[in-house]
């Protein structure tokens, strides 16, 4: 370290990032700052899934495209609600030596709450982003003999 003392970061807080922007990555520029490169990984996938999004609902739902780029989407929301998960159950000690320079985080039932709304919501989004991928397969394989 170049002698800059880092502030402590919140295990609360870096959930409720997760869970509201995780797939912008977020929560990862909270916890390691804007040179992140991990955080950068998540902006344009999420990009590229909304626009998949907005493609299936202007041109149907048969647009190649928009069937394409919309799994990302589902992908990095999954991702990042996985994130709020594995905060938010990260032992106290080991949050207090890696992100709150070895002050205890004052963890508390919001983030119990954080954390079992992040399960919930991961769950959704995954079993949704599975079943549209299925979906979108046997429609586009139905009759080839594949």
């Amino acid at each position: 370290m170049s002698g800059v003392k880092e502030r402590p970061r919140s295990k609360l807080l870096a959930t409720r990032l997760a869970i509201l922007g995780g797939s912008l990555g977020l929560h990862r520029f909270y916890l390691h700052g804007a040179r992140d490169a991990w955080g950068w990984l998540y902006p344009l996938p999420t990009l590229a899934g909304a626009y998949g999004a907005w493609r299936m609902r202007e041109l149907g739902i048969d647009d190649r495209l928009g069937g394409l780029l919309v799994p990302l989407l589902g992908a990095t929301l999954a991702a990042a609600l996985l994130s709020a998960v594995v905060h938010g159950l990260t032992d106290d000690t080991r949050w207090a030596a890696r992100h709150a320079g070895g002050a205890p985080p004052r963890s508390g039932w919001l983030t119990v709450v954080g954390v079992v709304l992040a399960a919930a919501l991961g769950a959704t989004v995954t079993m949704a982003t599975i079943a549209f991928v299925a979906q979108q397969y046997f429609e586009r394989n139905a009759g080839t003999g594949r």
